[in-house]
């Protein structure tokens, strides 16, 4: 059984801060439950966390025993404190997969791990074809050559990251931009992929096929092997490896 920790921002804060009570009705549970439903319970052990509760739920202790983490970000970045996001950090170093979803390109762990601003273009409101580029990467298992989301914030290029290991979606939106939106990358022992839709506003966790990469990244970026196994246990940090 795989163990997931998800982190979510509370999106109903945004809701009231930015006066948009729909996100209420697109997750009326949270993010964070919305993400948990993809994963069936007698296969993964699922944990949540948010911000109020970070220091109780991201803890030493339950990253050791985690094998993939999800993070969901978009305007609280800065409430996550600097030694929860190191933590996140070196447990990827030492195997523990990384999921970064939608605005998580900006979550303090990935930039981290990524050593770049992360940076990129947006606007609101657009359609989103994405393309299946690498069809015989394991995260693209079942996914079609291309799918369509008819509301999605549009993300566009230049995205501000390091050479990524695979490409293995790009988005293209109704406007013209097009986006690097599933790309994987590999730090110490630690897999890495990034995820672009999943905007707040638009129910987009309950489509079958986000659901079904999500499951797929979860079983790619899993540990082969339980971390305290690999290497020395007192040996440091692997900060990349090629």
């Amino acid at each position: 059984m795989k163990n997931i920790l998800i982190f979510a921002e509370d999106i109903h804060i945004a809701a009231e801060k930015y006066n948009k009570p729909h996100i209420k009705t697109a997750y009326p549970n949270g993010l964070h439950e919305a993400i948990a439903g993809v994963f069936d319970p007698s296969e993964y052990s699922v944990k949540t966390a948010c911000v109020d509760n970070i220091r109780e739920r991201i803890t030493p202790e339950i990253l050791a025993e985690t094998d993939v983490v999800f993070w969901w970000g978009h305007s609280q970045h800065d409430m996550v404190p600097d030694d929860i996001a190191e933590l996140v950090v070196r447990e990827v170093q030492k195997g523990m997969g990384f999921i970064a979803l939608h605005s998580a390109h900006l979550a303090k762990p990935f930039v981290r791990l990524t050593g770049t601003s992360c940076t990129l273009g947006w606007r609101n409101d657009d359609r989103e074809r994405v393309w299946t580029a690498a069809p015989h990467h394991p995260i693209a298992a079942g996914v079609p050559a291309y799918f369509e989301l008819e509301k999605e914030e549009m993300y566009s290029e230049p995205f501000d990251i390091p050479a990524p290991e695979d490409t293995v979606f790009i988005g293209w939106f109704a406007g013209g931009e097009v986006f690097r939106s599933g790309l994987t990358f590999k730090r110490g022992y630690g897999r890495i992929f990034y995820f672009q839709p999943g905007h707040e506003e638009y129910p987009i966790y309950y489509n079958d096929t986000i659901r079904l990469i999500l499951q797929n990244a979860a079983n790619w970026a899993a540990p082969a092997v339980r971390r305290a196994d690999i290497g020395c246990p007192n040996q440091k940090p692997v900060e990349k490896r090629d």
